[in-house]
């Protein structure tokens, strides 16, 4: 990790943000003052006050010790204000990164399945370095200070306590400092097993129809059990390691309270006063061991994991996730292809997870017009949302041809072109209006926006909300509410196609039918991936996908010569009687 580019772009990074850092130390300052005033008053309210038969004095100097502590609050409060400016960059570059890694990679071909480790990459290592960041950046600065103040503290109180206190602290401190390189290894080990777990999880789960069809269960539960078994011993070697940081806790934090109570006499001697004493030991217990724990835990877990998450991030030529610039080209400057073709075209199109597989879709053939409204259905795992991703880029297709507007599907086109909404609905924190406006790199007018969320009924959520530029938690909606948000979104966007692959899946039979008739009114191509029958009879048209072959035709068509549609339309009535 030493040819590693991270500490150079970690000095333009914080370079760029010394406002934000004097911030950050103006208010740990205060954290200080408050560790410094907290032993030393407890020292003199004893020898002063309590002691000296003068309680009145004594609790004057324990209401001062209680005043501080009130200002260290108020200092942790200015803390966490002043952390968002520091993380949140961190982790919106992180973002553009390794999209723009990925979507390199598809358009070029070096990637040509779903990348389950991308997707490791895009949200659990991402949250990773966001929240190790943070509480890295709270630790170091709390650390510091602390000890700082407990230092002054004891040096105020008696020079010869820095004799008892400082061997053994910076002692523990070296022997955690050497314990980092190694479990930062570890940590690099552990991520890559997580990421091999992750692939093995993803394709699995997109290819399990595959796997029973070639009889190759035992061979993939053996290869899925050993990655897991992997990941269990990287997971292993990271716990011994943790208990390496508990020795040197012990002689850093620990061991100066041993030893200031067995030095008790000789500092007697040396006239210390038994508030001193109770004061350094104030400093100790409340002070210096709690911040030595919280440090040591922090840098030992969250630092090494976030210097080696950092680490593989940051690999490649793309750009620098550490600034705040995205290079990312605008989707209104692209082409958006031949407006006069077809909206979607496929030509022969056949794609299995895995060369040896059963191809989930074999030599399809189907050609959807600019305007019309299409509707997919068939079981469970026949390749309804396999179809989707091909048409948006995401999956390439072993063989055939699959064009957009006359132009091939490749990841990463404009947004102007195409949108697919999957299942599981995509809402960040921010406001309501930045995540309607998510796809519209151009922008869009208030009165869009709001007739967006009102056609596909969303508008109860912005009145509870309380406006398109209120705030929006992700983790205070229910999975129908994330959905609508996102639909709006799509329906907002200068998206001549729109892909919804099951997105309504958590909306009631009413809110459903509202959504799909407002996107049916919108200029533009419809592709529904049904998950009621309802959308079908709805639509255009149906295709229906049954693995072997394909069908399509209208509702009332498809009733007369297709099997297998009329048992889905017979299965979906019998549910929902």
């Amino acid at each position: 990790m030493k040819d590693s580019p991270i500490l150079p772009q970690a000095r333009r990074f914080l370079g760029r943000r010394k406002r934000v850092l004097l911030k950050l130390g103006s208010w740990s300052l205060l954290e200080s003052l408050q560790t410094f005033v907290g032993g030393y008053s407890v020292a003199k309210s004893l020898d002063q006050g309590f002691l000296a038969g003068r309680t009145g004095l004594g609790l004057l100097w324990l209401s001062l010790a209680a005043v501080a502590a009130l200002a260290g609050g108020l200092a942790t409060r200015g803390v966490f204000r002043g952390l968002a400016d520091l993380v949140e960059p961190l982790r919106d570059g992180l973002v553009r990164r390794i999209t723009s890694k990925s979507l390199a990679d598809a358009v070029s071909g070096r990637a040509t399945t779903a990348d389950s480790a991308v997707v490791s990459r895009l949200t659990h290592q991402t949250e990773i370095a966001r929240d190790s960041f943070a509480g890295l950046v709270l630790v170091a600065r709390s650390f510091v200070f602390t000890t700082v103040g407990a230092l002054a503290g004891l040096a105020s109180l008696a020079p010869q306590l820095l004799l008892i206190v400082v061997p053994p602290l910076l002692l523990g401190l070296l022997l955690f400092t050497a314990t980092l390189i190694p479990m930062a290894a570890c940590q690099r080990n552990f991520l890559r097993a997580d990421e091999a777990l992750a692939t093995q999880a993803g394709a699995l789960a997109e290819g399990l129809r595959d796997v029973v069809a070639c009889g190759a269960r035992a061979q993939v539960a053996d290869h899925t059990y050993e990655l897991i078994e992997n990941e269990a011993r990287t997971a292993r070697t990271l716990a011994r390691w943790a208990a390496a940081r508990t020795l040197a806790l012990a002689v850093s934090g620990q061991l100066p309270v041993v030893l200031l109570l067995a030095a008790t006499p000789w500092l007697l001697r040396q006239g210390l006063t038994a508030g001193t004493l109770v004061g350094a030991l104030t400093y100790l217990m409340q002070s210096l061991l709690p911040a030595l724990h919280t440090l040591m835990h922090a840098l030992g877990a969250a630092g090494t994991r976030l210097l080696v998450v950092l680490d593989r991030l940051t690999a490649g030529t793309y750009p620098d996730p550490l600034t705040a610039v995205t290079t990312a080209e605008s989707a209104g400057t692209r082409s958006a292809g031949d407006p006069r073709a077809p909206a979607v075209e496929l030509s022969a199109v056949t794609f299995a997870y895995r060369p040896d597989a059963q191809p989930v879709l074999d030599r399809l053939t189907l050609t959807v017009a600019a305007g019309e409204h299409l509707t997919v259905v068939g079981p469970s795992g026949i390749g309804k949302s396999t179809l989707t991703a091909l048409i948006a880029g995401l999956l390439t297709p072993d063989r055939g041809r699959i064009r957009v507007q006359g132009r091939p599907a490749v990841a990463g086109g404009p947004s102007g072109v195409r949108v697919l909404i999957p299942q599981q609905a995509y809402v960040f924190t921010g406001t309501l209006r930045e995540n309607l406006l998510y796809l519209c790199p151009d922008g869009a007018s208030a009165t869009a926006v709001r007739h967006s969320a009102e056609a596909v009924g969303l508008g109860p959520l912005v009145q509870r909300l309380g406006g398109y530029d209120s705030p929006l938690d992700p983790a205070a909606l229910s999975h129908g509410e994330r959905q609508l948000v996102a639909l709006a979104r799509a329906h907002v966007s200068p998206a001549a196609l729109i892909l919804l692959d099951e997105a309504t899946c958590h909306l009631d039979p009413a809110a459903e039918e509202q959504a799909e008739a407002a996107f049916a009114e919108r200029p533009g191509t419809l592709i529904v991936v049904a998950h009621r029958i309802s959308s079908a009879e709805r639509a255009d048209r149906i295709l229906v996908l049954d693995g072997a072959h394909a069908a399509h035709g209208s509702h009332h068509e498809l009733i007369e010569r297709s099997p297998l549609y009329r048992d889905l339309v017979g299965q979906w009535h019998a549910e929902h009687i």
